[in-house]
């Protein structure tokens, strides 16, 4: 297997303290580069702060910024950050106002940040939003809900937006527990994952299949499926997206997310079935999103996302925003 490593072992360090050299106009480390924060915090606004494991570039420390997050912690690839980041990130990012944890549905994710909520509880307001936009994990029955996927980046932006027009830590509470039925997302990999421990890959697919049901840690989907031509491919995903969603308007954002091995041209070709799909089922496309936002290291293929937005909502979304990965309005 063939990286631009140096060690497995030090390969998430060495990427870290590089997106902060190449990004110092937006962030700086944290205390003892636990985590990584704006590099300006604004007094009075509520943190948004979130994390999660390496491998998920450029979510979520290229959303740090301005109308974004005002920290985000970083584990091991694939591995939540320890309770201690997330609690350095909380003492440092906020100024009175309190902190929300956009957290992915993932139980280590989910104990670490509830641990790191205790431990500033005496001192911090905190709320968690749980994001679970992913309709696969759903459909398995294991009680763990939805995992957090692509749909956080919306989360993200949406509530980094809210914050910076001075929404109170109970009002963003409310708009993040309310999107929660309007995002779904799905994904397809045509590759598994080449972890640089392992030094092998998370699956292994025959030359005509496709593994359908993705999530963004390299594990396989619900289901092995013969492949098709990318009309079927992306269609498949949309309806079922589509009927899983709770519809209670008809205008959306459609978002289409590369899982970190496909390129634009692809994506775009896919934004395109997307697209038509939606049109032709009666929904107004009001925004769009196409790229690379939320990965699974270099896994070849990608995931479909709708989002049900309110007027308001689309404002947010609109406004302006300035981090290393999504930058307009500024």
């Amino acid at each position: 297997m063939k990286k631009f490593i140096n060690t497995a072992e030090t390969m998430v360090a060495e990427s870290v303290e590089g997106f902060v050299r190449a990004h110092e106009e937006f962030v700086v480390f944290g205390v003892d580069r636990k985590f990584i924060r704006r590099r300006h915090i604004v007094p009075g606004k509520v943190a948004i702060i979130s994390g999660g494991g390496a491998g998920h570039e450029p979510m979520h420390i290229g959303f740090v910024g301005h109308g974004m997050l005002d920290a985000a912690c970083v584990g091991h690839i694939f591995t939540s950050p320890t309770p201690s980041q997330i609690a350095s990130a909380i003492e440092e990012a906020d100024t009175g106002a309190g902190c929300v944890l956009v957290v992915k549905n993932y139980d280590g994710d989910v104990m670490n940040f509830e641990m790191a909520a205790e431990m500033a509880s005496g001192r911090h307001k905190i709320e968690t939003v749980i994001v679970g936009d992913d309709i696969e994990t759903a459909r398995t029955g294991d009680g763990r809900g939805r995992r957090g996927i692509a749909g956080t980046v919306i989360v993200e932006k949406l509530l980094g937006a809210a914050a910076e027009r001075g929404m109170t830590l109970a009002e963003l509470k409310g708009l993040g527990d309310s999107l929660a039925p309007r995002i779904r997302s799905m994904g397809v990999a045509l590759t598994g994952v080449a972890v640089p421990h392992t030094q092998r890959s998370t699956f292994a697919l025959g030359p005509g299949e496709m593994e359908m049901g993705v999530g963004i840690h390299g594990e396989p989907g619900h289901s092995r499926e013969p492949f098709s031509n990318a009309d079927t491919i992306v269609r498949h995903l949309s309806e079922t997206v589509y009927d899983d969603i709770a519809r209670a308007a008809g205008k959306a954002l459609l978002f289409v997310n590369g899982l970190g091995g496909t390129p634009p041209a692809e994506l775009y070709l896919a934004y395109n079935t997307a697209h038509q799909f939606m049109v032709n089922h009666g929904l107004r496309i009001e925004r769009s999103l196409v790229g690379t936002y939320a990965t699974s290291l270099d896994m070849q293929g990608l995931s479909v996302t709708l989002a049900f937005l309110t007027d308001e909502e689309f404002s947010l979304w609109d406004s302006p925003v300035a981090t290393a990965a999504l930058r307009w309005g500024c």
